[in-house]
């Protein structure tokens, strides 16, 4: 692959196609049918039941089958477990041969975060982890809308298959890198997705490329005061690791991201640790510059290992490439969001956003700000690469586009107690039933709209370059499943 030759046509400051071939709206009687499909009360009742599952990558058990059985029981053909990932799914519903249409589902949470549904930190007893990106939402409102969807299609004799993906471990998993890896998307003609946010906005951004992985020293325990001499030490190789890439910051392409925690370092003071880990993340806007540097982590690593006299071993958890933004795509997004407008908040509401705010003293934007949407853009410029996200890897086989609405409290910190709270209130409830209803148009108008697709279709060609061929960052391994597991791995 030439990442970097494809990653400069996709950023230059000119690179906007000319404006999308444009298909009508849907019809009002069609445009209506849609949006009574999609039940409100349905996307609280999930979305709940998961924020309280709040299963981290490759464990949603109950999120996924509670997900599924919601599908199963509109008339969708549900088929668990694919790729490897015993958390994942595919669901089909196929009224007759025409266009193949893809929504994506999340439901992975993250760990550490548990909080109630309070505007001040307030730990839940018992309970470790909490859905500080909001995914309990996510995956609620993208099946309430393909179920109001497919009603339609069955009421209107619409042709076309529609399709959900639930994705696990999109919190560093790469959840959907498995499933484009291995095909399953091969016959779609266009996806879309959405994700919870502080604002309500349909423009088109890239994202950072990002690989990640375990680096694991294996050392000689012995007392750390009797006999030190004895000893070798894994943990100082991973703090000299650390040390060292610390200093290799420097030297690095701007815009790169390197970050890390050690998952392993010790039980006891005076035992010298013969077993350590640090779980690394690299990024960049550029899926080369993300493989460069994690090729010089590695040889800090291997120096930090010759230097203690340890081994160290390392394997890859995940990767995904940077987003491919779709005009045409996320023009037809912005359209029927801005017909549906912002949100409303209660007095009450206001209230809880304005108490947690406080826990924020610079806190960004307006709690006004969520009855608006905003302007509509496509940014390619390596400023407006931010998180990453496995969704990526879709946008470079399939167009894609993406929505994001105000289910969180404007201007909370991501991955934070604050989005836990918000995603578990009336507050993220409002904003997923948005994204709900958006997607639901969005959906209906794409497998009535062969023109847009080709055109689509067209422009993903271009950005991405010629003699584009896919190979996953995370190469041929299985899907990591048991990435969150911090034990000891000989």
């Amino acid at each position: 692959m030439k990442e970097r030759a494809y990653f400069t046509g996709i950023v230059g400051a000119a690179m906007l196609l000319a404006g999308p071939a444009q298909a009508g709206p849907l019809a009002a009687e069609a445009r209506n049918q849609v949006l009574a499909g999609v039940d409100a009360k349905k996307v609280e009742t999930v979305g709940r039941a998961v924020w309280g599952f709040a299963e981290t990558g490759y464990q949603e058990q109950k999120s996924a089958a509670l997900l599924a059985k919601e599908l199963k029981d509109a008339g969708f053909q549900v088929t668990m477990g694919v790729v490897g990932e015993p958390t994942a799914f595919v669901a089909s519903y196929r009224s007759a041969p025409g266009p193949v249409i893809a929504i994506t589902a999340e439901y992975d949470a993250l760990p550490g975060l548990a909080q109630q549904a309070v505007p001040t930190k307030a730990p839940i007893a018992g309970q470790a982890h909490g859905h500080g990106c909001g995914h309990n939402l996510l995956g609620a409102a993208s099946v309430a809308a393909a179920i109001a969807v497919k009603k339609w299609m069955v009421a209107a004799k619409v042709p076309g298959e529609l399709r959900v993906y639930g994705t696990p471990a999109e919190e560093g998993g790469s959840g959907k890198v498995y499933m484009v890896r291995d095909g399953l998307f091969k016959d779609v003609d266009a996806a879309v997705h959405w994700h919870p946010s502080g604002a309500n906005s349909a423009a088109q951004s890239i994202s950072m490329a990002n690989t990640n992985g375990k680096f694991r020293f294996h050392g000689r325990s012995s007392h750390a005061s009797g006999n030190p001499e004895a000893g070798r030490s894994a943990l100082d190789a991973a703090e000299i690791m650390n040390v060292a890439t610390n200093y290799l910051r420097e030297h690095v392409p701007d815009r790169t991201r390197i970050h890390y925690v050690i998952t392993s370092g010790g039980g006891a003071p005076n035992v010298v640790p013969d077993y350590a880990e640090v779980f690394y993340y690299v990024r960049s806007p550029d899926p080369q510059v993300v493989r460069s540097v994690m090729a010089r982590v590695k040889k800090a690593g291997e120096g930090a290992a010759i230097a203690t006299d340890t081994r160290m071993e390392f394997e890859q958890v995940g990767g995904v490439y940077s987003m491919l933004p779709n005009d045409t795509l996320g023009q037809m997004m912005d359209k029927n969001l801005r017909s549906l407008g912002g949100i409303e908040w209660t007095a009450e509401e206001k209230a809880f956003a304005a108490k947690m705010r406080e826990s924020v003293p610079d806190a960004r934007g307006t709690i006004e700000s969520v009855a608006q949407v905003q302007p509509y853009a496509v940014r390619t410029d390596p400023d407006a690469a931010g998180g990453s996200t496995d969704v990526s890897d879709i946008s470079w086989v399939v167009p894609t586009v993406g929505l994001g609405t105000a289910t969180f409290v404007p201007g909370m910190p991501g991955h934070s107690w604050q989005n836990t709270a918000a995603a578990g209130s009336s507050i993220g409830t409002k904003g997923a039933v948005l994204a709900s209803r958006t997607l639901a148009l969005t959906l209906a108008e794409m497998i009535t709209s062969p023109d847009v697709i080709a055109t689509a279709k067209a422009e993903m060609e271009k950005r991405r370059g010629p003699n584009f061929t896919y190979v996953a960052m995370v190469g041929d391994r299985a899907p990591a499943l048991d990435y969150r597991n911090n034990s000891r791995v000989d």
